[in-house]
């Protein structure tokens, strides 16, 4: 259960409408979402992936070409139907206080700043599990239906960067990697589709083909579809985590899917990645930091 702190909830509103509005800070939806949230008392935190047998069918068409899959290490734990998976065992522990910061907000995520460091232990960049919980938070907001955790949209980028870490790569506090993250060109290769360039090398500098980019690895036409301002810093960016996590949080629940549902989860995972060992490996790296920030509470 998702408990907000109601020590000082006026100044935090204050100080987030405020921020508002600055000229980077519009009330968006997302601004919306974020001081709605202020009002909440109790929050259910949703389980982060559903127990789920595998079903044997055709996957739907997916709503992405597959993505070349980067910086995949092995990761242990139960397969999705190797054996029955308690609740209680993954439960995460979702968003539940909101700091109350002595300066303006940067961006709306740094609201998750304390629940953020708490968590970090697990082995994810404070910066992105800001991004994954204020994902979480929007999407029960404008489609709370879907019931996302922040703990699938970390598992899709372990697997799709290491958090916008691959090779060596730094996650900055602006959300961003220093040197940015590029997949292969999709030329056909190896668990690649061939897609030729579609916007002219401007998102992955790449005139010939189009590749996946970012720390959720989005390439140039799902991107368009799909991208959005999530820090609301004038420009929606899939190379800022903020920006892409948002993205992917709103491309994993469209079809109207209910991920607490094991089928649609499934789904939702295939239409990243359409391979049944991409849905595996997500699976495990959700459920393995579901379970790793259960055992901080």
């Amino acid at each position: 259960m998702l408990v907000w702190c109601a020590t000082a909830p006026g100044r935090l509103a204050a100080r987030l409408v405020a921020w508002g509005r600055r000229p980077g800070g519009r009330l968006t939806l997302q601004t919306f979402a974020t001081l709605a949230l202020l009002g909440a008392i109790v929050y259910t935190a949703l389980y982060v992936v559903p127990s789920a047998e595998p079903v044997d069918r055709t996957a739907e068409e997916s709503l992405q070409p597959d993505i070349p899959t980067i910086g995949r290490d092995p990761y242990s734990g139960p397969q999705i139907g190797e054996e029955e998976l308690s609740p209680d065992e993954i439960l995460p522990s979702s968003p539940s206080e909101l700091d109350t910061p002595s300066t303006p907000l940067a961006r709306p995520q740094d609201a998750l700043a304390a629940w953020a460091a708490r968590l970090e232990p697990i082995g994810i960049p404070r910066v992105a599990l800001q991004a994954y919980g204020y994902a979480e938070l929007t999407m029960q907001q404008i489609q709370p239906e879907c019931r996302l955790s922040w703990t699938t949209l970390a598992g899709i980028g372990r697997i799709e960067s290491n958090h916008g870490r691959f090779n060596g790569a730094e996650l900055l506090l602006d959300g961003r990697s220093r040197p940015p993250v590029v997949g292969l060109p999709l030329d056909g290769g190896p668990q690649r589709m061939r897609i030729l360039d579609t916007d002219d090398g401007r998102l992955d500098n790449d005139p010939v083909y189009d590749r996946a980019v970012g720390p959720m690895q989005f390439i140039p036409t799902t991107w368009e579809r799909w991208g959005v301002d999530g820090d609301q810093d004038g420009q929606a960016d899939p190379y800022d985590i903020d920006d892409a996590a948002l993205a992917a949080a709103r491309y994993l629940c469209a079809n109207n899917r209910d991920l607490s549902n094991g089928e649609d989860w499934r789904e939702a995972i295939l239409s990243y990645n359409n391979l049944e060992q991409y849905v595996r490996d997500v699976f495990n790296a959700a459920d393995e930091y579901g379970r790793a920030s259960h055992n901080l509470r």
